[in-house]
């Protein structure tokens, strides 16, 4: 399974997505000057593409040193930009504009950890995309690859440390989940007569259809959407919707002594219920768990558990989430949809080939049968009251 993740992962990162970082070093001392001030004496010092780069924005980091108010000082950057087009993106479309914006209004608006933003591009002529610049933010991401069950600096730190980290972690769900939806209209997706989990359900079915194009069905897929129907949560119309993060997992956070400082990666927000939220952050956490031990590790097992999760956000805002077993198997269709992709992606380069079973494109196959059979969260002992 460590050769199947690694797959997976690497292949679906080819060298064609990526850009040259001495054109971007010149693309972005060109771009940045122009949002200056006429007297600030701007130099980009680097701009350089990490190695993770390309399964759906990309990532530049640059430093660079202008002058403001009268003195020089250095900026350390983050510069998020659109795929290229031949790069066979993750997702059909990549809103640069709603990112910021989303980051923008949760800094003006609510007490979560965003990077603060600096500007927006809407002119693909300076990198090839649409990109926005914020400022970095020093400190440690749980890495994907390897995902960071595997043996990481979350797995050595103690007990304590990850209690720590877990808590604060949903304290800034809570966070998110109390910004004005009222200042967050550009996210709401619902068309008339719908619910936020009705328009993102939807959303995620036409992302399997663009997914799937002219290729077979996946079966699986399939049962999942007959399933959510057959699951529908009987509180949707009465529950409130929030503003929604979307990819919220700790792979998305940068912290430091174990508490979070920055929230990264919004292309995925919406509005919509907590559950979706709290949903993603536990099945993610599972996944990589699954895979850790299939591959014989112990991993995180205490980490991120579902009654855990479910505690620790009731205690903080007062609201027991409801229907986990739904909002759990829906992030892992959602997952599912995605993971095809990425394997489509790579055989799209000439990497990959299609498996004789379109099921076998999902790399959590049996986690997915499973809680489509209502075993999963049983055979962890997990999942009672929620």
């Amino acid at each position: 399974m460590t050769e199947q993740t690694a797959t997976h992962e690497d292949v679906a990162r080819p060298a064609e997505s990526q850009r040259d970082p001495e054109t971007l070093r010149g693309a972005l001392t060109d771009w940045i000057s122009a949002q200056l001030p006429a007297d600030a004496a701007l130099s980009v010092d680097h701009a350089e593409l990490p190695s993770a780069n390309g399964m759906s924005s990309e990532t530049i980091l640059a430093d660079a040193q202008w002058t403001e108010n009268g003195e020089r000082a250095a900026h350390r950057l983050v510069i998020r930009t659109a795929p290229q087009p031949d790069s066979s993106p993750v997702f059909p479309t990549y809103d640069m504009r709603r990112q910021f914006d989303v980051m923008d209004q949760l800094g003006q608006h609510s007490e979560a950890l965003v990077p603060p933003v600096r500007w927006y591009c809407d002119d693909t002529a300076v990198l090839g995309g649409e990109f926005f610049v914020m400022d970095r933010v020093d400190g440690e991401v749980p890495p994907d690859r390897m995902p960071y069950t595997f043996g990481s600096w979350v797995t050595e730190a103690s007990e304590a440390d990850r209690r720590k980290m877990q808590r604060l972690t949903v304290d800034q769900l809570a966070r998110i989940h109390t910004a004005p939806v009222e200042n967050f209209a550009f996210l709401n997706d619902a068309r008339e007569d719908e619910t936020g989990l009705d328009a993102h359900v939807r959303g995620t079915r036409e992302l399997y259809e663009w997914v799937r194009g002219d290729g077979p069905t996946i079966p699986l897929i399939d049962r999942g959407f007959d399933w959510l129907r057959e699951n529908w949560p009987h509180d949707s119309l009465r529950a409130k919707d929030v503003v929604s993060w979307g990819d919220s997992r700790p792979g998305n956070v940068i912290y430091r002594d174990f508490e979070p400082v920055a929230l990264l990666d919004w292309e995925m927000a919406t509005i919509g219920p907590r559950e979706l939220d709290l949903g993603w952050i536990i099945f993610l956490h599972r996944f990589f768990q699954d895979l850790a031990e299939i591959a014989g590790l112990a991993g995180l097992p205490t980490f991120c558990r579902r009654e855990d999760i479910a505690a620790e956000y009731a205690a903080l805002t007062g609201h027991h989430a409801a229907d986990l077993d739904f909002y759990t198997a829906y992030a892992a269709l959602q997952h599912a949809i995605i993971m095809a992709r990425i394997q489509m992606r790579a055989m799209a380069f000439g990497q990959a080939q299609m498996p004789k079973d379109p099921d076998d494109l999902i790399l959590h196959r049996a986690t997915l049968e499973k809680m489509l059979d209502g075993a999963y969260w049983s055979q962890l002992g997990e999942g009672i009251g929620a």
